[in-house]
């Protein structure tokens, strides 16, 4: 087996020139209909070949990952397993058939507006999908990652912009999962990679793209969201950018369990170097919360932690200085951090606290989001005023947090819980935002600049829903027909069906 770990000889992947990328684009349009066409279970098969490909090479991806990100064995190695289970999850998505969708309406002469034909509608794979890959996700929203699972499990065949922060893992991610695809029964083609900036923009303008994801800055996102808006034919671009995670308490909370709160904020702040796009990047905690001590013992024991890339924490480090400087804030848990001759950046949390008024009149220097160990305390008068304060300061997010005293259930409480799901994807009661489920209900995604489309989710099985497109057939043979709106039916998929005469008693209820 291959170790690229420490190994000069192993350069990185060289940039995909303009002629590789449109033959990557040809061989993911070939590969379409291919893949679009096998039947569910096989190409549910394909999908968890996949991911017992990924963990039959688990030592060796978790070891190149370590390498390339300074992320450490046991998060690698549980990213590694989410990203099999995700794969897996689709697998059951896609035998299961109801993504489809599949609404059947009979033709009946005796409908109330006249005679109805017969109509068919499913939802039909968008065509080849570009993804580009996250940093700080190396397994979970990269090669094989959530965008790529959903997108194949959607019957898309996926070309991967790769994350120019891991590209050996990302090459050989690929090539792994790329293999077990085809040995499975995919068409060459189904998954690809590219690399630099050059050829995800130009891929991004090919027509023969149908569809894009992306998760990363707000700044590179909104760049690549108006290329795939201004396209002459635009495409769909959905795209993860940013979000600071409002985490509100109340007294009440704070005097049942100040030191679980303060247990958990700072490690849900400080996990893979607060280098997630949920972290809590506020805490409002009430004046006078006395937490401040507890805050800075439980951030001074945590160990130093590498920052994913030179680019990264060169951000961080600019970030940080920002937030130290402004009127009104003051440290309480100032961290660290310092760089070796490589440009790599070492942190330890930072955790600083300012009045909410500071908060409103610093809010152009303190509200951008902290890339890395650093969150904000903000201290609040009144909890009748937090929903006005998060209407006051916040956009969209991913997630919005509230910690809440057993049985409380007050009119401000119920006001600020509806500003949150007005305003994040994910509404969490009593926990903390980093940690996120694959599983069928979790939504991952909110309003701008949160994602650029607060309708689709990144995880869970309804994120297969952002790389299919509905159609209907009308009066269509049968012999013609897509196998899920056959009457015969022989992918075995749920049906919905209107039966004749049955819009003469709609309204009787």
């Amino acid at each position: 087996m291959t170790s690229y770990v420490n190994s000069p000889s192993t350069p990185a992947p060289a940039p995909t020139s303009p002629a590789e990328s449109g033959q990557v684009a040809q061989r993911a349009t070939d590969a379409s209909p291919v893949w679009a066409a096998l039947p569910p279970r096989e190409r549910a098969r394909a999908l968890v070949a996949a991911a017992d490909a990924l963990e039959a090479n688990r030592a060796e991806l978790v070891a190149v990952a370590m390498s390339e990100t300074g992320l450490s064995e046991a998060r690698l190695t549980g990213e590694l397993t989410r990203t099999a289970v995700q794969l897996r999850l689709f697998a059951d998505t896609i035998v299961d058939g109801t993504y489809l969708d599949v609404r059947i309406d009979d033709a009946d002469p005796h409908f109330a507006l006249g005679v109805r034909p017969d109509l068919r509608r499913y939802r039909m794979p968008v065509g080849p999908v570009l993804n580009f890959a996250a940093s700080n996700f190396p397994f979970a929203f990269s090669v094989a990652g959530g965008d790529t699972a959903a997108a194949l499990a959607a019957g898309n065949p996926v070309i991967v912009k790769a994350h120019s922060g891991h590209p050996m893992l990302s090459e050989r991610t690929g090539a792994i999962v790329a293999a077990a695809l085809e040995v499975a029964g995919a068409p060459v083609g189904t998954l690809q990679l590219i690399y630099g900036q050059a050829a995800g923009v130009d891929l991004l303008k090919d027509p023969r793209i149908a569809a894009a994801s992306f998760t990363g800055s707000i700044r590179a996102g909104r760049i690549l969201a108006d290329i795939a808006a201004a396209r002459p034919a635009p495409i769909p671009f959905y795209g993860e950018l940013g979000s600071v995670n409002p985490a509100f308490v109340t007294r009440a909370a704070l005097s049942e369990r100040a030191d679980t709160i303060a247990d958990g904020y700072v490690a849900s702040v400080s996990g893979s170097a607060g280098q997630l796009c949920t972290k809590p990047g506020f805490l409002f905690l009430p004046v006078g919360h006395g937490l401040a001590d507890a805050l800075a013992g439980r951030a001074d024991t945590v160990a130093e932690h590498r920052l994913l890339n030179p680019g990264i924490a060169a951000g961080y480090r600019a970030r940080r200085a920002s937030i130290l400087a402004a009127p009104g804030v003051t440290p309480i848990a100032e961290g660290s951090l310092r760089f070796d001759n490589e440009g790599q950046g070492w942190a330890t949390p930072t955790i600083v606290s300012v009045r909410v008024d500071d908060l409103i009149a610093q809010r152009d220097a303190l509200l951008d989001e902290a890339f890395g160990p650093l969150s904000i305390v903000v201290e609040y008068e009144s909890e009748d005023e937090l929903a006005a304060h998060a209407e006051d300061l916040f956009e969209g997010n991913l997630t919005g947090t509230v910690h809440a005293g057993a049985g409380e259930a007050s009119l401000s409480l119920r006001a600020l819980i509806r500003w949150i799901a007005e305003h994040a994807g994910r509404v969490l009661f009593g926990g903390w935002p980093t940690g996120v489920a694959v599983t069928p209900a979790m939504q991952h995604g909110g309003p701008w600049p949160a994602t650029t489309n607060d309708t689709s989710t990144s995880v869970g099985s309804a994120a297969i829903d952002r790389f299919l497109r509905p159609v209907a057939y009308q009066d269509m043979p049968q012999a013609l027909l897509p196998e899920p709106l056959r009457d015969e039916n022989p992918w075995d998929v749920p049906q919905q069906r209107g039966l004749e005469g049955e819009s003469l008693t709609w309204g009787h209820i």
